[in-house]
């Protein structure tokens, strides 16, 4: 079952799965509600679950995770998102995702990710692998640390550059500069964008 909240990107998905003998897409949904109802009517092995669900909170896929976890424990759940961050993926895998892989996987790649999900196994693509294996090691980053591509941001926010700007520079979308810059905000204990540029700088960050 495929949740996401763009319908396109869900036919796409389904369109490239359909063709993979070993998989049916069974059903879909674009909300936390939507896929509750969903997976009660269709009974999937495996959900393949976007962080990032419009009509909820912020990262109301996190929550799913969660809740399908609870409810239905013989039920994968797989994490596709485009937010590829330590947190994130941390927290997706205590939420009960057996896996985690960004929308830049090719199909194969995603196929094999469902099929060793729906096999009782886990499936991460090679950024976020890295992430799991730092923290099970005990190498992660303190929690406010900032990860490279958030200093990456905050070198071009000092630059005077808009989200815009940033996203066209680094190749990745508006939103999700707005991710990070988030982050970042949260991540310094600040309220303002100017002030994680300050802050940052006199920490020597940036």
């Amino acid at each position: 079952m495929l949740v996401d909240d763009h319908a396109l990107l869900r036919e796409g998905i389904r369109s490239l799965l359909d063709r993979e003998q070993a998989i049916s897409v069974v059903g879909e949904a674009d909300s936390f509600d939507a896929a509750l109802a969903e997976i009660a009517r269709c009974e999937p092995d495996v959900v393949v679950v976007d962080l990032k669900l419009s009509a909820g909170t912020e990262y109301e896929g996190l929550r799913l995770v969660t809740e399908l976890t609870s409810r239905y424990p013989k039920v994968a759940t797989l994490v596709l998102t485009t937010f590829l961050d330590d947190d994130l993926v941390v927290r997706a895998v205590k939420a009960g995702a057996r896996g985690y892989v960004v929308k830049d996987v090719d199909t194969t790649e995603l196929v094999r990710a469902i099929q060793a999900v729906w096999g009782g196994g886990s499936a991460f693509d090679a950024r976020s692998a890295a992430i799991v294996l730092r923290t099970v090691s005990g190498e992660a980053d303190a929690p406010d640390a900032l990860t490279e591509r958030e200093r990456e941001v905050l070198r071009l926010l000092a630059d005077g550059m808009s989200n815009k700007g940033i996203g066209q520079k680094l190749f990745i979308s508006e939103s999700t500069v707005k991710f990070h810059i988030r982050n970042i905000i949260r991540k310094l204990g600040v309220s303002k964008r100017t002030d994680a540029v300050y802050i940052a700088s006199k920490r020597g960050l940036i």
